[in-house]
Order: structure tokens, then C-alpha cells, then sequence
């Protein structure tokens, strides 16, 4: 349940400094960017990953009640080239909690491995080193990603 905790306690950190990202933010756009970053490194940090806080699209950051919800990137260990389980697992995990979702094999090249779970507007990449999730999280996904957090990437709170 690492990824629950970790979103719960990103998006309590957000919410408490949400008048000074917002002061920011309309001041300088790159300082409230800046300290957004800064806030989910923090977070990250307490479970020995580095954590970064993404807005893909053009308007998001502007959306304020989204902050930690949506759009995260997990780098957990650069030196990852290849899953410690099979990709099928992963794969087939993907569609046995998120359901009707295409999965595919991503990033092969360079003796790497990764999976790609994508629905309509959506996807989430798995690397071995690393985890993007490009939507917002639900409770299907967050439950993926709790697996994921266990059983790819071993990850535990310091």
C-alpha cells in the first residue's frame, strides 16, 4: 500500500502549502512550478524515491484541486534494467484490477524492458526503473500501483 500513502501524503503536503503555491504561481509561474517540484522531492524522499509532479498539459497547473491526483512520475532506481518478475505478470495484473485496458511490451531497446497499461486518453509506463502514470488515479489504479510498489519494485517507507 506504499503508492496510497505515498499520493495521501503528497496531496496533504500540496493542500497544506496550496496558498503559497498559489501566491507563486500567479507572481511567477516558474517559482510556484519550482516549488511544487520541490514539495514532491520532500515527499519522495521518505521513500527513498524521487518523486516529480508533472503537468502534461497546457492549463493544468491551474488546477489546484488535481494537485497529486493525476500525472506523477516514481524514479526509484536509475541502475534498473530489467523487471524482477516476468512482463506477463505485469501485464496480466494490469487487466485483472484496471479491467478493459490494452497493455503492450515499451521501451525495448538497449537490453531494457517495459510495459505500457493505456485505455482512452490515458497510460501508465513501467520501466524497472521507474513508474509514470499519465491519469488520474482512481481506485483501480491506485490499487495497480500499490502491486506495483510491492511486487516490481519492492519499495518500503524509510
Amino acid at each position: 500500500m506504499i503508492f496510497s500513502e505515498l499520493i495521501q501524503d503528497l496531496q496533504k503536503e500540496l493542500k497544506t502549502n496550496l496558498a503559497q503555491i498559489i501566491f507563486l504561481l500567479k507572481k511567477n509561474p516558474a517559482l510556484g512550478y519550482t516549488r511544487i517540484v520541490e514539495i514532491g522531492k520532500d515527499v519522495g524522499k521518505r521513500y527513498n524515491i524521487k518523486l516529480v509532479v508533472n503537468f502534461p498539459k497546457e492549463g493544468r497547473i491551474d488546477e489546484y484541486h488535481m494537485y497529486g491526483k493525476r500525472d506523477l512520475s516514481l524514479i526509484i532506481d536509475y541502475e534498473k534494467r530489467n523487471f524482477p518478475i516476468d512482463r506477463e505478470i505485469i501485464k496480466k495484473k494490469a487487466i485483472d484490477i484496471l479491467g478493459d485496458v490494452g497493455t503492450e511490451d515499451a521501451y525495448m531497446y538497449e537490453n531494457k524492458e517495459g510495459v505500457r497499461v493505456f485505455s482512452e486518453g490515458w497510460k501508465i509506463d513501467i520501466l524497472p526503473h521507474s513508474l509514470h502514470i499519465w491519469t488520474e488515479f482512481n481506485e483501480k489504479v491506485t490499487k495497480f500501483c500499490d502491486w506495483l510498489m510491492d511486487e516490481v519494485y519492492q519499495v518500503r517507507r524509510k
